[in-house]
């Protein structure tokens, strides 16, 4: 009975290895904006897998709507002009749309960063601001590159 116990509480301990492990590897890996997409603007493969977890983007801040907010625009290159469009038809492939709990600290345009945070996939607005976004880091933060 006792061996049948400690079987268990191993096996249970290397499940919870196994996924904390893929969880890791989520978060470890970046996801690159040209990873995104596939033919028709309709999301990879990868981007479907990785919908729901933590990833990494490598990018830029787009120049904010006001000084402090809990939200801004991930570019796949320096934009000196705030690049939000007003319809999912019309969103670039190179823009993720970026909410934390807290006012992000701006940084200038044209400095490179690493934004973290929880995948979300679909066409959405944002409450606050009524932009639509198909792309979204949840949770997010960010440091410098």
């Amino acid at each position: 009975m006792v061996k049948i116990f400690y079987h268990r509480v191993v096996i249970s301990i290397l499940l919870l290895m196994a996924c904390s492990g893929a969880a890791a590897q989520a978060q470890d890996k970046p996801l690159y904006f040209g990873e995104l997409y596939k033919a028709g603007m309709q999301f990879s493969d990868k981007a479907k897998q990785l919908n729901g977890l933590q990833v990494r983007f490598y990018g830029y801040m787009a120049p904010p709507l006001k000084v402090e907010s809990d939200f801004f625009v991930l570019t796949k290159t320096p934009l000196s002009v705030c690049p939000f469009c007003e319809s999912e038809v019309d969103w670039p492939d190179d823009l993720i749309f970026v909410t934390g709990d807290y006012p992000f600290r701006i940084i200038a345009y044209n400095r490179r960063i690493v934004v973290s945070g929880l995948l979300d996939l679909g066409t959405q607005s944002h409450q606050e601001t009524g932009f639509v976004s198909r792309v979204r880091i949840l949770n997010a933060h960010y440091d410098m590159n």
